[in-house]
């Protein structure tokens, strides 16, 4: 047998027990999940707020941890996409191959692989300063002590937009360069500026791509804990003024701390501070609910991209 159809065979066989494992891995995750947490599952569970206790009967359930992983998304990605959106339209139709932009495409390289960890110091340190004790409180109570707290939902979601920030740039920049130039050059053709043609023409024909990039950051922000663990701080329920569900307590509440999906799971599993292995498995299993929701958006909106080009 011919020594190139047995490396190209040996290559395809690596390929799919490759493939094959990495899903079957997925698949155990996903079902171990379901096994373990599905039975946590209920109408309580879901909005009823954590109640800290070694009692796992009376440990309540996760409202607040949803809400405060939906806060963080959404201050994250609000804070995110207008600086990435504008960088990666700088960086497809502006920027020149000269040393400014290749300085910019290597700092947005190095921050993509910034560990969180690194960015949720950074971003302690930077809001504990009391100049900015806007973003939370002030340290109150302790002699000689002049620095604001440095953790609430405002502090932890700008911390989030600066994680994803590389990331949605690059999807976004690759969305870009992907509308034919023949819609500029027609736009150009016809009369209108530049910055018309981009805005009216090549970033509605790229906004499939774009999109897909912002659901990838959300899901990167609802999957993170270094961050959530630093920026936001231990509690499990929401702290401020109270309730914080009241519309005039909604600058408390973005304030100050509170909880994700991800720390709630770290504080009830043993394998943290906790001893309520069944609420976070239960935990564990809506949050993966969430991250496969998240991807089949992303793979809908991929396939109607598709879809329109060859239409």
């Amino acid at each position: 047998m011919n020594r190139k159809v047995i490396r190209d065979a040996a290559g395809q066989a690596l390929s799919w027990f490759a493939s094959s494992l990495t899903i079957a891995v997925c698949f155990g995750i996903i079902a171990y999940l379901f096994v373990k947490g599905s039975a946590q599952i209920n109408l309580d569970f879901i909005i009823t707020e954590p109640n800290p206790t070694v009692n796992q009967a009376m440990s309540g359930g996760i409202s607040t941890p949803i809400v405060g992983t939906f806060l963080l998304t959404v201050i994250g990605t609000i804070i995110a996409f207008p600086i990435a959106l504008a960088t990666s339209i700088y960086l497809a139709e502006y920027a020149k191959k000269n040393m400014v932009s290749s300085l910019f495409r290597t700092g947005i390289d190095v921050l993509a692989g910034v560990p969180t960890i690194v960015i949720a110091i950074f971003g302690l340190a930077v809001f504990s300063n009391p100049q900015l004790g806007v973003f939370s409180s002030m340290v109150e109570g302790v002699k000689g002590a002049n620095r604001a707290f440095g953790r609430s939902f405002l502090i932890c979601g700008i911390s989030m937009a600066v994680m994803i920030l590389p990331f949605v740039i690059k999807t976004c920049e690759e969305a870009i360069k992907a509308v034919p130039k023949a819609y500029m050059e027609g736009s150009l053709a016809m009369g209108a500026s530049k910055w018309h043609s981009i805005t009216r023409i090549v970033l509605p024909a790229a906004n499939s791509g774009i999109i897909t990039g912002v659901i990838l950051g959300m899901g990167r922000i609802i999957g993170d804990t270094a961050i959530v663990w630093l920026t936001l701080g231990g509690t499990l329920r929401m702290t401020g003024i109270q309730p914080w569900w009241s519309p005039i307590n909604w600058i408390s509440t973005l304030r100050n701390t509170g909880s994700t999906l991800t720390s709630f799971i770290f504080f009830a599993s043993p394998a943290g501070e906790g001893n309520q292995p069944e609420k976070a498995f239960g935990a564990s299993f809506v949050l993966i609910i969430i991250i496969i929701l998240l991807n089949f958006v992303t793979e809908l909106i991929a396939r109607s991209r598709k879809t329109v080009k060859e239409e």
